[in-house]
C-alpha cells in the first residue's frame, strides 16, 4: 500500500466516521454532495439496467448520472423538503437495489430491479415527508450511509475491492467477502444512531427555502 492511498484511506474513514456520529449536525454541507451521487447512482443504475451493459460501462451511463446528479444537488441545495425528500428516496432506492441484487441475483430483469427500487424510494421519501420523521430519518440514514462508507473503504483499501463493484452492489460485495462486516454494520450504526439522539435532542436542523428567501431580499 502506498503512503498516498493510505492518506486517502484514513480520511475517508475520518470522514465516515464524522457523518456516522455528526450526520445531522453536518446534514446541510452534506446536501449538495448526497444529493449528487444520490442523482447519479439512479441515472447510471437506470442506463444499466435498461441497456444491459456493465455499470457505468458506457458514456451514456455516466452522462445521464452526471445530469440527474447535478438536479438532485442544486434542488436539495434550494429546497430544504427537497433534500430531506432526496436523502430519504437515496435510502430506500439504493437498499432495495442491494438486497434484491444480492438476495435474487437478477440479470435479465434488471429493469424491473430499478422500476422497483424508484418506487420503494419514492414511497419512504413520502412517508417521511407525510409523517415528519424528517429528523430521526436523517440521523438513521447518516449514521448508516457513515458505516457504509467505512466498509467501503476497508473493502477497496485492504481487500483491494473494485470501486465501481461497489457503487453497483455493496451488499453483495461486504456480505460474501465475510458475514462479520454486516455484524461491524449493525453496531457501528447502531452506536452512531444513538449518538446522534442523544446529541441531537436540543438541536433542529434549520429548514429553508432558497428561492423564497432571495425573492424576499430582492423586495
Amino acid at each position: 500500500m502506498t503512503f498516498t492511498l493510505l492518506c486517502m484511506a484514513l480520511i475517508a474513514l475520518v470522514f465516515g466516521l464524522m457523518v456516522v456520529f455528526g450526520g445531522y449536525r453536518l446534514f446541510l454541507v452534506l446536501l449538495p454532495v448526497w444529493g449528487f451521487f444520490a442523482g447519479f447512482l439512479v441515472g447510471a443504475q437506470a442506463i444499466h439496467f435498461l441497456i444491459g451493459d456493465a455499470f457505468l460501462g458506457t458514456i451514456t451511463g455516466w452522462v445521464v448520472g452526471f445530469v440527474i446528479g447535478m438536479i438532485f444537488a442544486v434542488l436539495s441545495y434550494m429546497f430544504y423538503v427537497v433534500a430531506v425528500a432526496v436523502i430519504s428516496f437515496s435510502a430506500g432506492y439504493a437498499g432495495t437495489v442491494a438486497l434484491l441484487q444480492w438476495i435474487f441475483n437478477f440479470e435479465d430483469s434488471g429493469f424491473l430491479v430499478w422500476i422497483l427500487a424508484v418506487v420503494v424510494g419514492v414511497i419512504v421519501a413520502l412517508a417521511v415527508i407525510r409523517f415528519n420523521f424528517q429528523k430521526y430519518a436523517i440521523i438513521i440514514i447518516t449514521a448508516f450511509g457513515g458505516t457504509g462508507a467505512i466498509i467501503y473503504t476497508l473493502l477497496a483499501t485492504f481487500y483491494g475491492a473494485s470501486v465501481v463493484k461497489l457503487i453497483d452492489n455493496p451488499v453483495a460485495l461486504a456480505v460474501d467477502n465475510s458475514w462479520l462486516w454486516f455484524i461491524f454494520f449493525v453496531l457501528v450504526a447502531g452506536t452512531g444512531i444513538y449518538f446522534q439522539i442523544v446529541a441531537n435532542r436540543s438541536f433542529e436542523v434549520e429548514t429553508y427555502n432558497r428561492v423564497a428567501d432571495d425573492e424576499w431580499e430582492f423586495m
